[in-house]
Parts: structure tokens; C-alpha cells; sequence
């Protein structure tokens, strides 16, 4: 598909965003806050939001899902396990963090399940990997070797799992199934932090050894 990734940390927490463009359209995964910074980079780039994907509902990965979706009339597509996440700071860790309500005021347009999906012009792989959250989800392009993984898999570090709703247990078992068994040379980009290789923290992330 020759995809392209721009990468922006945004909100509180510094939370990645990735816009995935081809040509002048685009999905934007996880508008963690700081709207003004993200619009102004889609307006920048004359790039066109076709949808909001989250990875999973957490306070600092849906901060400017709001005014994102109401700007440019996009639909937000999550885990329905976390529906109610979206719009529930006391479930989204909003308040158990005191950041204040961050919570969006409409519900998701969408609910993403295991499998392939197509999202306008965007084909990728929807894999379900709870653990950091019941609800978390990673994103396969397959064609450009471009692995989205939210909170699930860092550089030489794995989601935490001490939240509300975590379990260690799942969380590794779903990385050893679903995401090591990936191409070698796949790109991950995590929710927090730098970009690293499937084949990279298959050896040296101290947590899946």
C-alpha cells in the first residue's frame, strides 16, 4: 500500500499518535490530546482524516478524539469490551489518576473485531492482545510490514499490567502468539516511547525471554 507514518506525542503523558497516510487520506491512531498540534499538522500536510482508531480507551490515547471526530465528521472505531471507556472517566483512569474528566461525549461509531477490516482506502489486520487492557488491540498492515501496537509491546519493555483490568499472564501470552510470530523485520510502533523490530525484542526484551 506504501504507507506513511507521521508520529506525534501528544497529550499529558506524551502519548504517541500515528498518523497513517496514503496519498492525502489518513487514519489517526490514538489522538491522546494537544488537538490543536495534531490539526495543524493534517492541515500542514493537506491530509484528510478518514477515522479515529484506538488501540485501547485509556484517558491519555482519547483526549482529542473529540475534536478530532466532530471537525472533520469521522467515525471512531474501537473494542466494544471498552465502549464504555470512551465515555466513563472513571473507567478510563482519568480520575483514578487525577487528570481531571477526560472522557469523549459521544460513544464509538464502530466496534473492531479480530480479523482483517478496511477502513475507506486502509486494509490491516485487527489483532485483540488484552492484557494492559481488556479492550487493547494492535494494528497489522501486513503489505508495509507496519505493526501499530498501542500499550501492548514497548522497545525492550512490555504495557504495564498493575491498572485497573490488567493481567501479566495474558498480556505475554498474547505477544508470544500473536505479535512474535510476525515477520522478523516488522516495524512496532508502541504507544509510548520509541519504534523497534519484532525481530529485535524477540531477543533482547527482558520480559519474553
Amino acid at each position: 500500500m506504501n504507507l506513511s507514518v507521521i508520529h506525534l506525542e501528544l497529550g499529558m503523558l506524551g502519548t504517541n499518535c500515528y498518523i497513517i497516510t496514503r496519498h492525502q487520506d489518513a487514519i489517526v491512531i490514538d489522538p491522546g490530546g494537544d488537538y490543536e498540534k495534531l490539526n495543524s499538522v493534517l492541515q500542514e500536510h493537506n491530509i484528510t482524516p478518514r477515522a479515529i482508531i484506538l488501540t485501547h480507551a485509556h484517558f491519555d490515547h482519547i483526549g482529542a478524539v473529540e475534536p478530532l471526530r466532530k471537525e472533520y465528521q469521522i467515525p471512531v472505531y474501537m473494542h466494544e469490551v471498552e465502549k464504555e471507556w470512551l465515555t466513563d472517566a472513571s473507567l478510563n483512569g482519568s480520575e483514578l489518576f487525577g487528570v481531571g474528566q477526560i472522557a469523549s461525549s459521544m460513544p464509538p461509531n464502530h466496534f473492531l473485531e479480530e480479523g482483517m477490516l478496511e477502513v475507506e482506502d486502509f486494509k490491516f489486520n485487527v489483532l485483540h492482545t488484552p492484557g494492559h487492557s481488556p479492550g487493547s488491540v494492535s494494528l497489522w498492515f501486513e503489505e508495509d510490514l507496519i505493526l501499530i501496537a498501542g500499550d501492548t509491546l514497548f522497545n525492550g519493555s512490555i504495557g504495564r499490567t498493575d491498572l485497573p483490568f490488567g493481567n501479566h499472564e495474558k498480556l505475554i501470552s498474547m505477544i508470544k502468539e500473536k505479535i512474535l510470530t510476525l515477520p522478523q523485520n516488522a516495524v512496532v510502533y508502541p504507544g509510548h516511547g520509541p519504534s523497534t523490530t519484532v525481530g529485535q525484542e524477540k531477543q533482547i526484551n527482558p520480559f519474553l525471554q
